[in-house]
Protein backbone atom coordinates (compact mmCIF):
# COMPACT_ATOMS: atom_id res chain seq x y z
CA UNK A 1 0.00 0.00 0.00
CA UNK A 2 2.93 2.26 0.64
CA UNK A 3 4.18 1.73 -2.25
CA UNK A 4 0.74 2.92 -4.21
CA UNK A 5 0.95 6.04 -2.47
CA UNK A 6 4.53 6.78 -3.36
CA UNK A 7 3.35 6.14 -6.70
CA UNK A 8 0.58 8.02 -6.94
CA UNK A 9 2.01 11.17 -5.18
CA UNK A 10 5.12 10.62 -7.66
CA UNK A 11 2.53 11.21 -10.61
CA UNK A 12 1.20 14.28 -8.80
CA UNK A 13 4.17 15.92 -7.90
CA UNK A 14 5.14 15.87 -11.76
CA UNK A 15 1.84 16.81 -13.21
CA UNK A 16 1.99 19.70 -10.67
CA UNK A 17 5.93 20.47 -11.64
CA UNK A 18 5.07 20.30 -15.50
CA UNK A 19 1.89 22.28 -15.60
CA UNK A 20 3.11 25.25 -13.09
CA UNK A 21 6.75 25.02 -15.38
CA UNK A 22 6.80 28.12 -18.05
CA UNK A 23 6.03 27.12 -21.58
CA UNK A 24 5.87 28.71 -24.79
CA UNK A 25 3.07 31.16 -23.99
CA UNK A 26 3.62 33.85 -26.06
CA UNK A 27 1.48 35.12 -28.94
CA UNK A 28 3.13 36.26 -32.09
CA UNK A 29 2.84 40.40 -31.55
CA UNK A 30 4.24 39.69 -27.70
CA UNK A 31 7.05 41.70 -27.15
CA UNK A 32 7.56 40.84 -23.66
CA UNK A 33 10.96 40.37 -21.62
CA UNK A 34 12.54 40.62 -18.48
CA UNK A 35 11.34 43.68 -16.64
CA UNK A 36 13.78 46.46 -17.15
CA UNK A 37 14.87 44.90 -20.11
CA UNK A 38 14.91 46.81 -23.29
CA UNK A 39 14.33 45.56 -26.83
CA UNK A 40 15.56 46.69 -30.03
CA UNK A 41 12.46 47.12 -32.92
CA UNK A 42 13.45 45.10 -36.13
CA UNK A 43 13.21 47.94 -38.76
CA UNK A 44 11.70 46.98 -42.00
CA UNK A 45 13.71 47.21 -44.74
CA UNK A 46 12.17 49.91 -46.90
CA UNK A 47 10.61 48.61 -50.25
CA UNK A 48 12.10 49.65 -53.56
CA UNK A 49 9.30 52.06 -54.99
CA UNK A 50 8.62 51.85 -58.81
CA UNK A 51 5.92 52.47 -61.06
CA UNK A 52 5.69 51.39 -64.82
CA UNK A 53 3.57 53.11 -67.35
CA UNK A 54 3.14 55.75 -70.01
CA UNK A 55 4.99 59.09 -69.91
CA UNK A 56 4.53 62.28 -72.52
CA UNK A 57 5.82 65.39 -72.28
CA UNK A 58 5.28 68.99 -72.34
CA UNK A 59 7.14 72.10 -73.84
CA UNK A 60 6.71 75.57 -75.77
CA UNK A 61 3.21 75.95 -74.48
CA UNK A 62 3.34 76.14 -71.31
CA UNK A 63 7.14 77.63 -70.59
CA UNK A 64 6.82 80.23 -67.60
CA UNK A 65 3.61 79.17 -66.51
CA UNK A 66 3.61 78.74 -62.53
CA UNK A 67 3.62 74.98 -61.83
CA UNK A 68 2.23 73.17 -58.61
CA UNK A 69 5.44 74.05 -56.78
CA UNK A 70 4.86 77.88 -57.66
CA UNK A 71 8.30 77.98 -59.86
CA UNK A 72 7.99 78.95 -63.77
CA UNK A 73 8.50 75.93 -65.73
CA UNK A 74 11.60 75.73 -67.77
CA UNK A 75 10.83 73.09 -70.91
CA UNK A 76 15.00 73.18 -70.49
CA UNK A 77 14.81 71.93 -66.87
CA UNK A 78 14.95 68.23 -66.05
CA UNK A 79 11.85 68.60 -63.88
CA UNK A 80 8.23 66.42 -64.63
CA UNK A 81 4.57 66.64 -63.29
CA UNK A 82 3.09 63.25 -61.44
CA UNK A 83 -0.35 63.28 -59.66
CA UNK A 84 0.77 61.80 -55.96
CA UNK A 85 4.15 61.97 -55.46
CA UNK A 86 5.78 64.77 -53.03
CA UNK A 87 6.31 68.14 -54.80
CA UNK A 88 10.29 68.33 -54.36
CA UNK A 89 10.67 64.31 -55.32
CA UNK A 90 13.53 62.95 -57.23
CA UNK A 91 12.90 60.54 -59.66
CA UNK A 92 14.62 58.17 -62.14
CA UNK A 93 12.83 57.74 -65.85
CA UNK A 94 13.93 54.68 -67.49
CA UNK A 95 13.00 54.61 -71.45
CA UNK A 96 12.02 50.82 -71.50
CA UNK A 97 12.66 50.56 -75.11
CA UNK A 98 16.08 51.85 -75.31
CA UNK A 99 17.16 52.00 -71.71
CA UNK A 100 17.68 55.65 -71.35
CA UNK A 101 17.58 57.26 -68.22
CA UNK A 102 17.46 60.44 -66.58
CA UNK A 103 17.03 62.12 -62.92
CA UNK A 104 13.71 64.84 -62.84
CA UNK A 105 12.29 66.71 -60.06
CA UNK A 106 8.81 66.43 -59.50
CA UNK A 107 7.68 69.89 -59.52
CA UNK A 108 4.08 70.23 -60.80
CA UNK A 109 1.02 67.82 -60.87
CA UNK A 110 -0.20 65.98 -63.95
CA UNK A 111 -0.22 64.15 -66.52
CA UNK A 112 -3.80 65.14 -67.37
CA UNK A 113 -4.61 61.68 -69.44
CA UNK A 114 -5.30 59.53 -67.02
CA UNK A 115 -3.83 56.38 -68.75
CA UNK A 116 -0.20 58.55 -68.60
CA UNK A 117 1.94 58.06 -65.11
CA UNK A 118 4.11 61.29 -65.59
CA UNK A 119 4.15 64.15 -67.70
CA UNK A 120 8.07 65.13 -68.72
CA UNK A 121 9.76 68.36 -69.19
CA UNK A 122 10.97 68.92 -72.95
CA UNK A 123 14.87 68.49 -72.26
CA UNK A 124 13.79 65.38 -69.56
CA UNK A 125 12.16 63.82 -72.83
CA UNK A 126 15.10 64.36 -75.01
CA UNK A 127 17.78 63.06 -72.85
CA UNK A 128 15.30 59.82 -73.20
CA UNK A 129 15.43 59.73 -76.71
CA UNK A 130 11.46 60.26 -76.58
CA UNK A 131 12.13 62.98 -79.67
CA UNK A 132 8.89 63.54 -82.23
CA UNK A 133 7.15 60.20 -80.34
CA UNK A 134 5.55 62.48 -78.20
CA UNK A 135 4.84 59.14 -75.65
CA UNK A 136 7.09 55.94 -74.51
CA UNK A 137 6.75 53.23 -71.83
CA UNK A 138 9.02 54.20 -69.08
CA UNK A 139 9.51 52.79 -65.50
CA UNK A 140 10.10 55.55 -62.42
CA UNK A 141 12.32 54.91 -59.41
CA UNK A 142 11.80 56.59 -56.58
CA UNK A 143 14.85 58.60 -55.39
CA UNK A 144 15.63 58.54 -51.50
CA UNK A 145 17.22 62.44 -51.15
CA UNK A 146 19.96 62.35 -48.66
CA UNK A 147 19.77 64.33 -45.63
CA UNK A 148 21.67 67.21 -45.32
CA UNK A 149 24.34 67.18 -42.51
CA UNK A 150 24.37 70.40 -40.44
CA UNK A 151 27.72 71.98 -40.09
CA UNK A 152 29.32 71.79 -36.66
CA UNK A 153 32.20 74.79 -36.26
CA UNK A 154 34.49 75.51 -38.40
CA UNK A 155 36.47 73.04 -41.00
CA UNK A 156 39.78 71.93 -41.46
CA UNK A 157 41.02 71.88 -45.60
CA UNK A 158 42.16 68.62 -46.25
CA UNK A 159 44.43 68.50 -49.25
CA UNK A 160 47.22 70.78 -50.89
CA UNK A 161 46.53 73.98 -49.90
Amino acid sequence: MLRVLRAVSMVLFLATALAAAPGNNKTPDSNQGIPGQTQEAIKPIPARKFQVGKASWYGRTFQHHKTASGEPYDMHDFTAAHRTLPLGSWVKVTNLKNEKSVMVRINDRGPVPKTRILDLSYGAAMILGMGNDGVAKVRLDVIETPTVASNFGPQRAVGPL
